[in-house]
């Protein structure tokens, strides 16, 4: 568990906050997400950008999402102490209050509100069995 204080910075866990440090000398890309916050190593955001860029040329559905994601990213430099800014229009988009839960999913960091982000387990635990199955044969074989 993690707080955001009154200057809207928070701590990240050292083991992410080395991952993301390690991966590039640039700060990692804060954005808007569903329901939370994305944060991505620089370069992956750059890789994640062009591949959503390319499909919205093309789709409509994939034109809202590019535009949700893109225009909500911003750097988040890392501090001395650890710390990263949280600019308050993302704040205000992940409904983050004080209380935030980090999240390591795959290649990306998300940022819950803490009790968002119970609600979303416990949607995820009562729908499990059919999203495993929705999951596995999108893996195939």
């Amino acid at each position: 568990m993690h707080t955001i204080d009154t200057k809207n910075r928070m701590s990240l866990p050292a083991g992410f906050r080395q991952e993301l440090q390690r991966r590039s000398d640039q700060p990692p890309i804060l954005t808007n997400a569903h329901e939370c916050l994305d944060l991505f190593p620089f370069e992956d955001w750059l890789e994640f950008e062009e591949r959503i860029v390319g499909i919205a040329s093309v789709d409509p559905e994939a034109q809202a999402y590019a535009r949700m994601m893109i225009s909500g990213a911003t750097p988040c430099p890392i501090d001395k102490q650890g710390r990263i800014l949280v600019p308050p229009h993302l704040r205000d988009h992940a409904g983050l209050d004080r209380e935030v839960t980090v999240a390591g999913v795959g290649p990306k960091i998300e940022l819950w509100d803490k009790a968002r982000f119970e609600a979303n387990l416990t949607q995820t635990n009562a729908r499990y069995p059919e999203m495993a199955r929705s999951v596995a044969a999108k893996l195939g074989p």
